[in-house]
């Protein structure tokens, strides 16, 4: 399996090494796309000097499976492409998927497919299961250290100042479509996460920026009729304070299940 990778930011560059190393069985790393090809060559290094630079319609061609771990400003140029060859993508800017939704009659008509990783969230397996049956109502508490939500749309518009708080404060609450569009750095988890229940307009989220926390913490509480799922994950950023270690080892996981003998989870 040929895996090309749009981005080399914290994600993508933890994901090119995991696959230069050999990490996931039957998978090699063949192209990466960068807006800045020589860093891309740097951030490569030696190890992975056999892997090919390219732009990011050019993937498509490249590789069986294209992972888009780039900013959400290129959503649709890396996707694109990649379906209309009836290629899988592996998408982390799931907020991005919202505006361009059309892109999954495009997979439909392809044979493409477009695999949303857990990330750094989890219980998406649960939730999944339970929208077999009938969700109630689904409520996300997030809470993040400052610089984890400096500079987000939905903050510099609203002259919300977060800079120095001592205390929590709430910044933001209303439905998973309004956060993507506020915070499109910040939280593709909550589209995830209605996507795979209830949708983006009946999804609702909270959003704390919290002095007291060192970690990117996600609350998710599901009541349906066949559980009510209470989850709480404190995930330790990367060094993108806006995303966490775990988001990167989401996508090997997501990567080895294709490849692998044994599957587990939906």
């Amino acid at each position: 399996m040929k895996i090309g990778i749009a981005g080399l930011g914290a994600i993508g560059a933890a994901v090119a090494r995991r696959l230069g190393a050999g990490g996931v069985p039957g998978a090699s790393l063949v192209a990466v796309a960068s807006g800045d090809r020589n860093k891309a060559r740097a951030t490569l290094g030696a190890e992975l000097a056999h892997v090919d630079v390219v732009g990011l319609g050019e993937l498509a061609a490249a590789a069986d499976v294209v992972v888009e771990c780039a900013p959400a400003r290129v959503f649709a140029e890396v996707v694109r492409p990649a379906l209309a060859a009836g290629k899988k993508v592996v998408t982390l800017s799931v907020g991005a998927l919202l505006a361009h939704d059309d892109l999954i009659e495009l997979a439909r008509t392809s044979g493409g497919q477009i695999i949303v990783p857990t990330g750094a969230l989890l219980g998406l397996d649960a939730v999944s299961a339970a929208a077999e049956g009938t969700i109630h109502s689904i409520r996300m508490v997030t809470r993040k250290p400052p610089k984890g939500l400096a500079g987000a749309p939905y903050l510099v518009e609203n002259g919300i100042e977060i800079d120095g708080i001592a205390a929590p404060l709430r910044v933001f609450e209303g439905t998973a479509r309004e956060a993507a569009k506020g915070f499109p750095a910040n939280l593709n988890v909550a589209v995830a996460l209605s996507l795979a229940g209830l949708g983006p307009d009946r999804t609702r989220l909270e959003i704390w920026a919290d002095p007291t926390v060192t970690r990117n913490t996600h609350r998710i509480v599901v009541d349906s009729d066949a559980a009510r799922i209470d989850m709480t994950i404190e995930n330790i950023p990367s060094e993108n304070p806006r995303t966490g270690r775990i988001t990167a080892l989401s996508v090997i996981a997501a990567l080895r299940k294709m490849t692998a003998p044994l599957r587990v989870g939906t």
